[in-house]
């Protein structure tokens, strides 16, 4: 008697639960779920924050209805790897990805927002650019609170940078930690991942990054691991030792039982084009051998970071006011001069790399005197001053005092098709969210920026057929979402978070260039975030209902 109460009770309560109207419904649109597999005509309800339904709703009501006959209904896209740390305090609408469907924003190459000390403020302080901000938060689980609580319309999580580590117990100098300070060092590992971050990051051809040794990398793992972490490497080359640098990850990865992701896959400089059919072989082989390996990209055949990866890793031993001592000391301008001019395997030489001065484009200066010079190659800037390109270079960091942001072309399109069509590979952007407005438009972007998703969609799926529609959601939201153990993200079924994209895969299209990188892409209709709409017949609503989000391992 008890039981059969029980379950009346509770169909009665579904009954009524029914009844309420769903806050949305998307109805007639074709829907991707994530899975890779065929789209159906279905509709899809939201209430509250969850999907509520998906399939025939033809008799449910709801307080808003969209009609999407004619487009593409799926999961919300993850970036892997975004750098909107300072973009999203400035403007928390995350307006160029938004309006690529990215509804998650992943953060942490290497170096992240926490945990943060009084030096280290210091120095972020000074080295602000056009984005001023103050710094309100200590922890990395702090920092992705303040987001949430400034409001944000994407959700955020981020990996524990290695480099932050690092330079909270060592500083920014080439030294080895004691085994007190590599204890030191671990507990800032175990406190983050306890606060919920994703794992530990590295971008290992910087320094003081670069200064960390293999077996440092794998004591904070083994960590990371406790705590179901993941590793996620800018790994130590991606050009002359791109196969050692691998196996570097791969060593990892085995050692510390923890799975590892390849940050923005590429082979980098024209001699090492030919590597990268024995790059996404070995990574097969290691996931045949039972290690959990995948990697993410971005959609370009240019990368972009700072001028300074253009020198040697010992200029910047004890940081950039060190570097800029060094470059005005005749002496050692001369030997820097000398090492960067020699095609070494002992670093990663991205000024040679390039293969040319006229393939290197100056995009971002702090400098109001210097940023005149923003969209001029560094060919161009040489000329106009005559002097060598790499003297060029030594002079623009100096009188900056920046790293200088620079967009560097080199990798080929056929290795970024072949990547395309790789079914473990996720996306990133490699570069803030933000909006054509200042003091975004104070410097420039890599099209990355306001391009990478949408090129995904338009240019390789729908024109170049590289990869299929169903893949390619798959690989924007499920894959990367399972990768990174997101709490019931990354699928379009019921129970879910209601982060869901509606555009058209028939006109989906990147506008962004390299000359023009401010250009929004079009083709995304409707994104919600959290069950609230953020873009609306492809404007942005203002809302922020973005979340943190948090690793598997957090502690309640």
């Amino acid at each position: 008697m008890r039981l059969n109460a029980s379950l009346a009770f509770l169909v009665m309560a579904s009954s009524v639960f029914a009844d309420v109207p769903f806050d949305y419904l998307i109805k007639g649109g074709t829907v991707y779920d994530g899975s890779g597999s065929e789209g159906r005509v279905a509709d899809v309800a939201i209430r509250a924050d969850r999907i509520a339904g998906v399939g025939d709703l033809a008799n449910a009501s709801a307080k808003n209805v969209i009609d999407a006959h004619g487009l593409a209904v799926a999961p919300g896209f993850i970036n892997m790897l975004s750098w909107s740390t300072e973009s999203l305090i400035q403007d928390g609408r995350s307006q160029s990805e938004i309006r690529q469907g990215v509804t998650t924003e992943i953060m942490g190459e290497g170096e992240s927002m926490g945990p943060l000390n009084e030096r280290m403020k210091k120095r972020m302080l000074e080295q602000q650019g056009d984005i001023k901000y103050d710094i309100k938060w200590n922890t990395l689980a702090e920092y992705l609170r303040y987001l949430q609580g400034r409001g944000v319309s994407c959700n955020v999580a981020s990996f524990l940078g290695a480099t932050t580590v690092r330079e909270y117990v060592l500083g920014e100098n080439d030294v080895q930690p004691t085994p007190q300070q590599l204890d030191q060092m671990r507990e800032l590992v175990r406190s983050a991942m306890e606060d919920g971050a994703l794992g530990i990051g590295t971008s290992l051809i910087y320094p003081p990054a670069f200064y960390a040794k293999t077996d440092e990398l794998i004591e904070l793992c083994k960590v990371a691991a406790k705590y179901q972490g993941k590793y996620i490497s800018h790994m130590r080359s991606e050009g002359n030792q791109l196969l050692q640098a691998l196996d570097e990850l791969l060593r990892i990865s085995n050692e510390a039982n923890i799975p590892a992701e390849v940050y923005h896959i590429k082979a980098a400089g024209q001699k090492n084009w030919p590597k990268e059919d024995a790059l996404l072989a070995k990574i097969e082989q290691a996931q045949k051998d039972g290690l959990k390996i995948t990697a993410d990209m971005y959609t370009y055949t240019a990368g972009g970071t700072g001028l300074d990866a253009s020198l040697p890793p010992w200029t910047e031993d004890g940081g950039y006011p060190a570097l800029f001592k060094r470059l005005r000391d005749p002496a050692t301008r001369a030997k820097i001069a000398a090492e960067v001019k020699v095609d070494s395997d002992k670093w990663e030489n991205l000024y040679l790399a390039a293969g040319s001065p006229d393939r290197i484009l100056l995009v971002g200066f702090k400098s109001e005197k210097l940023k005149p010079l923003t969209g001029k190659t560094l060919a161009e800037v040489a000329r106009m001053r005559g002097k060598d390109p790499v003297e060029t270079i030594m002079d623009l960091i100096s009188e900056d005092e920046s790293r200088v942001d620079t967009i560097y072309f080199l990798m080929s399109e056929e290795n970024v098709k072949k990547e395309l069509a790789t079914p473990w590979i996720s996306f990133c952007s490699d570069e803030a969210s933000q909006a054509p407005e200042p003091p975004f438009t104070k410097s420039n972007c890599h099209p990355r920026a306001y391009g990478n998703f949408a090129r995904v969609l338009g240019k390789y799926c729908r024109d170049e057929k590289v990869l299929t529609l169903p893949e390619a959601v798959r690989r924007l939201s499920a894959l990367p979402a399972t990768n990174l153990g997101l709490d019931h993200r990354g699928f379009l079924k019921d129970g879910m978070f209601a982060d869901v994209v509606v555009f058209d895969p028939a006109t989906i299209t990147d506008h962004a260039t390299y000359e023009k990188p401010a250009q929004y892409a079009t083709g995304v209709k409707h994104v919600f975030v959290n069950g609230v709409q953020v873009l609306k017949d492809g404007e942005h609503t203002g809302a922020k209902p973005g979340r943190a989000l948090w690793g598997p391992g957090k502690k309640s």
